[in-house]
Parts: structure tokens; C-alpha cells; sequence
């Protein structure tokens, strides 16, 4: 009895996390409504003369799609004599020296090579110790998996008019979108983040991040607010945080586009999870309190404790998935009363809430077709299911986030399977090895199968549909696991 009470008690309050962060979520959609409105707005003014611009390539061990960078980088429409690319070489393969012959197709080009022997500092520490050598006012920053829009600088930097602008931030696209059902997916979920929830914390003044990758600082800021740290996996969140939090403003534009690669096997997309939630939770921890602190508005605060915490709702979902066990024994024994049954149904409100802001922004990439209208249908519960199957993997990166547990940058491996010029299985990078999650993964997916079919035996329907999804996802995370080793 005191067990289910106890099951009950977690469920609600897992439940109550979600429900306040599909608020969250609602409220940047009523905004995103808002920016639409205004979102072709031409920049109040053309920069003249045009800024001297630092472009940096942070590239480590990129075999694959080093070349295909450089390439579309060498193409940007500025001024060369305006135009320093730095090339900020980790790699400890024969990526230098695919580089390096890359170069030589390029004489007129001011690339400027940096080889680091050590990785100190990881991406963050590549970019602050070439910072000081970067001759621009302004600095582009784009990581081994993007294709540069030739027109990129030009039509970000007027957004800079204001010098009170430290950093514009564009929209990721996608390459591969339709390579896989595990590319499709992803696309799924970045264009919610790109198209959602950046134009609606944009729109109100909250806090935006720096996506890492595809965006352009104003150098200034970057050395006002303390240049890049290394004390979090997600660098670009924290000095995103640490200069609006001194005032600098934030541009967001979805309509300036970038295109990079989406990771195409499961273990790929888990490693750039982990780094993402962990990173996240640490920056949560880093400045959260910070930014109570200050003199911000309560919207403002609330937001950027959604923003800052959103890695959590992993383990809200987990908490909620493992105690929903518990509740459903509960009612089946008759051991809670009928208000506790009818209360979990109302509680679920919180994901329809968050089911529309994946909706809009689907369906907004998809420019309201017929046809993304008829793959929302299966792509919705889909998405659900995997983002559930995928949150003891990523609870784990939170919680070390949070209780301040260090590890490695470990950078996502990139494929560029679309050339055609190597096979998946042939790929240098692919992390073979099955971590434990992944066999605790299999077993969550036969614990809610087995869930389903009591539900359907004993006549207690009300968490098929959650139970369900929960075995759908688990088992598709641990099927796709083994497969891609």
C-alpha cells in the first residue's frame, strides 16, 4: 500500500514537471505565431563599408566531409580582401593532411591553418586560442558537418546594425532528411527547436542560444563576456548565457538557412544526445541561479528555467514511465480511489500541449502540404516514442550534468553517405562498442510490452496508449543499437 502511494506520489510530480514545461512550450508557440508576423522584416541597415569577417572551422579526425567544407567555404560571396578562414585542426588521423592538400586548390583564399597537438579544452579551447589571431570584427563559426549558404555573411551581418547585437544565429537544414526513418525523425525535432522554440524565446527578448555551429559573434561580445570555457560540454549555451546575461542582444533568423548533416545510426544521434543533455544540465546548474538573481522580468526567468532545464523532462518521463507500473497495480488491486485514476488522466494534458508545438512546426517546415498533414499522423506518435525510448540513455547524461560528474567531449562522427564515396559499414568513426544502457533498453521495451498485454487481459486500458508507446520506443532504440554497431 505505502509502495503504490509512493509510485502515485512520483508519477504526479514527474507528470507536473512535464506539465509546466509543455507550458513553457505553449507560450513559445503563441509567440512564434507572433513572430511570424514580422519575420520578414528587411535589416534597418547594410553595413558600409562591409566588416572584416573571421570565419573558423573547428574540425577534429572529419575524414569524411572535411573537403566538402573547405569547398563550400572557399565559395562564400565577400570581399576577400574582408574574409580570414581559420581552420582549427584537432584531428589526429589524416584529416591534416586531406586539409592541407584541400588548401592548395585555393592560393587566392586567405585560409590560415592552426594544428593544435593536444586537444586541450576540446572545441572550446580550439576557439579560444585562435581567437586572438582572428583578424575580424566579426567572427562565423561552422562545424565539419555544414554546407555554408554562399550568402551567409551578407545576409546576417546587417542584423548587426545595432551594437548592442552580439551574436545572429540562423536556421539548421537538412541534408539527409529523407536518408532514413532515423534522419527523418531528427529533422522532426530540430525544426520544433529552430522553428518554435528559437523564434518564440526570440521574439519576447528571453534568453536564445548559440547553436554551436552556423551563427556569427560580434568578437567584442565573445571577449566582454569571458571568451570560451571548457567547464561544460555545451560551450555555446554557456557563453550564450554569460553575454546576454551583460546585456548583449541575440538575433535569431529562420529564414537565413544552413544546411548540415544529420547523424544516420542510432549510436551517432546517442552520443550527440549525451553531449547535449549533459552539457545542457551543467550550464543549468552554472547559471540558473545566476540568472534568478538579476533583474530580469518573471517571464523571463521562467523561460530561461525551461530553456535551461528542458534536458530534464528525460527524467521526468522515466520517473513517470517506471511509477505508472506502480499506479496501474494500485488500481488494479483497488488500493488508490477513483479520483487518483481520473487525475492521471487529466495529467497527460501536458503532452497534448507539447504534441501541438511539434505539430506547428512540422507542418510549418512542410509548408502545410497535404502530404505533411498525412505524415504527421505517423511521425507524431513515432517521435514520442522514441524521444521515450531514448530516456534512460539521456536521464543518465542529465544526472551526471547535475551532480557535477566530468567527462570527455566526445564529438559526433560524421557519414556524408550521400556521395556515395564510402559505405556505412567501411566508416572510420562508427562507435562500435554496446555500452550497458542498451541491454537495460531492451529489457525496458519487453517489461512495458509485457505491461500492454496485462492491460489488455485485466481489462485497464487507461495506460495502454502510454504503456504502448513506451514499448515501441524502447524497442526500436534497442533494435537500431544492435544493428548500427
Amino acid at each position: 500500500m505505502v509502495l503504490v502511494y509512493i509510485c502515485a506520489g512520483l508519477y504526479f510530480m514527474g507528470m507536473g514537471f512535464i506539465f509546466l514545461y509543455s507550458l513553457a512550450q505553449g507560450h513559445l508557440l503563441l509567440h512564434f505565431f507572433k513572430f511570424r508576423k514580422r519575420e520578414k522584416q528587411v535589416p534597418h541597415l547594410v553595413p558600409n563599408p562591409w566588416p572584416k569577417v573571421t570565419v573558423q572551422l573547428p574540425i577534429y579526425n572529419e575524414l569524411y566531409v572535411v573537403e566538402r567544407l573547405i569547398d563550400a567555404v572557399a565559395k562564400l560571396n565577400y570581399p576577400s580582401d574582408l574574409l580570414q578562414i581559420q581552420i582549427l585542426d584537432d584531428s589526429t588521423d589524416q584529416t591534416s593532411d586531406l586539409i592541407q592538400a584541400k588548401l592548395l586548390a585555393y592560393p587566392s583564399v586567405d585560409f590560415q591553418y592552426l594544428h593544435r597537438t593536444n586537444r586541450q579544452g576540446f572545441k572550446a579551447g580550439a576557439l579560444r586560442e585562435a581567437l586572438p589571431s582572428a583578424e575580424g570584427e566579426f567572427v562565423a563559426i561552422f562545424d565539419a558537418d555544414f554546407v555554408p549558404d554562399p550568402d551567409f555573411l551578407i545576409k546576417a551581418l546587417p542584423y548587426f546594425s545595432s551594437p548592442q547585437v552580439g551574436m545572429v544565429q540562423s536556421r539548421w537544414t537538412h541534408l539527409n532528411k529523407n536518408y532514413s526513418l532515423l534522419t527523418q525523425l531528427q529533422a522532426f525535432a530540430l525544426d520544433a527547436h529552430f522553428l518554435i522554440e528559437q523564434s518564440g524565446r526570440n521574439q519576447q527578448g528571453a534568453f536564445i542560444n548559440f547553436n554551436g555551429t552556423a551563427g556569427i559573434w560580434r568578437k567584442g561580445c565573445i571577449l566582454d563576456s569571458g571568451n570560451w570555457e571548457d567547464d561544460t560540454l555545451t560551450e555555446d549555451l554557456d557563453l550564450s548565457y554569460r553575454a546576454q546575461r551583460k546585456g548583449w542582444r541575440f538575433v535569431y533568423r529562420p529564414e537565413i538557412k544552413s544546411p548540415a548533416e544529420l547523424p544516420p545510426i542510432l549510436s551517432a544521434i546517442k552520443s550527440q544526445q549525451f553531449r547535449w543533455t549533459k552539457g545542457g544540465a551543467e550550464c543549468a546548474v552554472k547559471h540558473v541561479g545566476k540568472v534568478f538573481k538579476e533583474n530580469h522580468s518573471l517571464g523571463i526567468k521562467f523561460h530561461a528555467f525551461a530553456h535551461l532545464f528542458n534536458s530534464t523532462i528525460f527524467i521526468a518521463i522515466l520517473l513517470t514511465s517506471i511509477c505508472s507500473i506502480g499506479l496501474w497495480w494500485g488500481l488494479q488491486l483497488k488500493l488508490i480511489p477513483l479520483e487518483l485514476f481520473w487525475a492521471s488522466v487529466i495529467s497527460m494534458i501536458g503532452f497534448v500541449l507539447v504534441a501541438g508545438v511539434y505539430l506547428v512546426s512540422y507542418l510549418t517546415a512542410q509548408q502545410y502540404s497535404w502530404k505533411s498533414i498525412v505524415g504527421a499522423l505517423w511521425k507524431l506518435p513515432l517521435f514520442f516514442s522514441v524521444s521515450m525510448g531514448l530516456s534512460l540513455h539521456n536521464s543518465q547524461a542529465v544526472l551526471e550534468g547535475l551532480t557535477g560528474k566530468k567527462s570527455p567531449f566526445i564529438r559526433t562522427p560524421k557519414f556524408n553517405l550521400e556521395s556515395g564515396s564510402i559505405s556505412l559499414q567501411a566508416n572510420t568513426y562508427r562507435l562500435r562498442a554496446l555500452p550497458m544502457s542498451t541491454w537495460l533498453e531492451g529489457g525496458m521495451g519487453l517489461l512495458f510490452g509485457g505491461m500492454v498485454v496485462l492491460g489488455i487481459v485485466k481489462g485497464i486500458f487507461l495506460f495502454i496508449p502510454f504503456h504502448g508507446l513506451l514499448a515501441l520506443g524502447y524497442s526500436l532504440v534497442f533494435v537500431s543499437s544492435l544493428r548500427t554497431r
